[in-house]
């Protein structure tokens, strides 16, 4: 299976959007405002023959995500609208910078303006966030990472954001890893958990193509049935919601058995916590606020005179 980390932004793109659910995606943003009708006010007013240019111009500074996908969008509305980015999606940015020029109908611009400016908005406010976290923690060696806390229908373009925001994706649904979670394993003791999780390690190998495999524990007697399996069955361990003092010590019984296992700290993780979290020595932070709490990004677009 394609590691998605390893590609570029722009291959991590079209890998993410190359299928029709995305182009459903861009058609169902459009005729949520548009419905049957169109945009009344436009008709009423506009000459469908004017042409216009229009600038669309950030109102903070942030972190670009999205820029990519408006050529798609306005020709979803109107073949002859043309986009010409000015910056490229993973670049910053500052307040009053252009992103780029839309140029073409003036009445196709204003059908497509809010739909446009909801993208780039929620994706560079991801982007940005993730940008934020990832320099919280630079020169840790700790990677953020995003999870599956992702508004629906949305999670391919906001993963597609924390990457531009410098974060690492995570899986992208349940049918492109194995994370044994909490719920997987409450029916099982500890002493037979390495068991369970044996079998059902070799079964989920066996039958998928997977990224990785990974296993949830709370404690750190859990985590020593873990580290009990074949070093080649579990490629990451989740740590939930331990506190620094915990993560330590798994670190420490981690690498005092030369385990290969990345360990991965998870579970109410803020600003203020993340680089407390990092200088543990885990490999790995998962932060579902990158995409459940990202502040939307002001930008606008400004017609030209």
């Amino acid at each position: 299976m394609k590691d998605l980390n390893a590609l570029s932004l722009s291959d991590l793109f079209r890998a993410l959007t190359d299928d029709v659910a995305f182009v459903r995606l861009l058609d169902s943003s459009l005729r949520e405002d548009l419905g049957h009708q169109g945009d009344v006010t436009t008709l009423s007013i506009v000459d469908p023959n004017q042409e216009a240019q229009g600038s669309i111009v950030t109102r903070s500074p942030g972190v670009a995500a999205g820029v990519s996908l408006i050529p798609q969008l306005v020709h979803r509305l109107d073949p002859k609208l043309i986009f010409q980015a000015s910056i490229e999606d993973g670049s910053m940015f500052s307040s009053g910078q252009s992103i780029g020029l839309l140029s073409g109908s003036l009445a196709s611009m204003l059908m497509v303006e809010r739909t446009l400016l909801n993208f780039l908005g929620r994706l560079s406010g991801i982007a940005t966030l993730t940008s934020t976290y990832v320099e919280t923690i630079s020169d840790t060696g700790a990677v953020i990472c995003d999870t599956r806390k992702t508004t629906p229908g949305l999670r391919h373009v906001e993963k597609y954001a924390v990457r531009c925001g410098g974060g690492t994706l995570h899986r992208l649904g349940l049918h492109d890893a194995a994370l044994y979670k909490d719920n997987h394993l409450a029916a099982y003791s500890e002493a037979i958990l390495a068991d369970v999780l044996m079998r059902a390690i070799e079964k989920a190998r066996a039958e998928h193509d997977l990224q990785f495999v990974e296993v949830e524990v709370d404690t750190l007697e859990q985590f020593d049935q873990v580290l009990s399996l074949p070093d080649s069955m579990v490629d990451i361990v989740l740590l939930d919601n331990m506190p620094p003092e915990m993560l330590c010590q798994a670190v420490q019984k981690r690498d005092a058995c030369n385990s290969r296992i990345k360990l991965e700290a998870s579970g109410g993780v803020t600003l203020q916590t993340v680089r407390d979290i990092a200088e543990t020595g885990v490999d790995r932070i998962s932060v579902g606020a990158l995409t459940h709490s990202a502040p939307y990004l002001d930008v606008a677009l400004d017609i030209n005179p």
